[in-house]
């Protein structure tokens, strides 16, 4: 029942994942981490086709072995954090919606910085 379990949730993220390939909103990395997390406990070929991917594959290996983001996705991510959050911040029209925001980013870019680079 367990495994079961942890397929179908490492299905959900998988999906919620992908969808935040095309989603700026929506984060890739963290859907995809725990995608690889459930699989590894359900479905062996599951893990070994993510852990392969051609796109997907490296990081999840990076993650999964050292713990670290490499420095190139590590600078991405921080210029998709700030572009998005800066459109988000500029189009929102309360301003107690912008200042969450910009502590949002803030705590966002602050745990980035604390993950290790490899």
């Amino acid at each position: 029942m367990r495994r079961i379990l942890y397929a179908i949730a490492g299905t959900l993220s998988l999906i919620t994942g992908l969808i935040g390939v095309v989603l700026p909103v929506l984060p890739t990395t963290p859907f995809l981490l725990l995608s690889a997390w459930c699989f590894a406990r359900s479905n062996k070929r599951l893990h070994a086709w993510l852990i392969n991917h051609k796109y997907f594959g490296p990081a999840i290996n990076d993650w999964e072995k050292h713990k670290g983001i490499k420095a190139s996705n590590k600078k991405r991510a921080y210029v998709l954090i700030v572009l998005s959050f800066s459109i988000s911040i500029y189009v929102v029209p309360l301003t107690w919606v912008k200042v969450l925001l910009l502590f949002m980013c803030i705590a966002l870019l602050w745990n980035m910085k604390r993950i290790k680079t490899l």
